[in-house]
């Protein structure tokens, strides 16, 4: 892992980018809003952009790590989930 001012990130590889000068002042107004770089908020937009037209996935890391102890979560899914994410 590289380390970069105290944050940890994989290896990465540096690329340039041209950008329109009106799309560079929002992208700099951006990250100055949001207390991030610039260069952190275009590897998100590149991740995002190739997860929705490459198909990727996110991966589920917390999908079947548990047990509940219950053999019966999935019959009675519905009943479980009601009320689920309201206020």
């Amino acid at each position: 892992m590289a380390t970069i001012y105290g944050y940890h990130m994989p290896p990465v590889t540096k690329t340039t980018v041209y950008l329109d000068e009106v799309e560079y002042r929002r992208l700099k107004a951006l990250a100055s809003g949001s207390g991030r770089s610039a260069a952190e908020l275009v590897r998100e937009a590149v991740a995002e952009y190739t997860r929705r037209h490459t198909g990727a996935a996110t991966s589920l890391r917390s999908l079947g790590v548990a047990r509940s102890g219950r053999g019966d979560v999935a019959e009675r899914s519905e009943d479980l989930l009601q009320g689920f994410g309201r206020t």
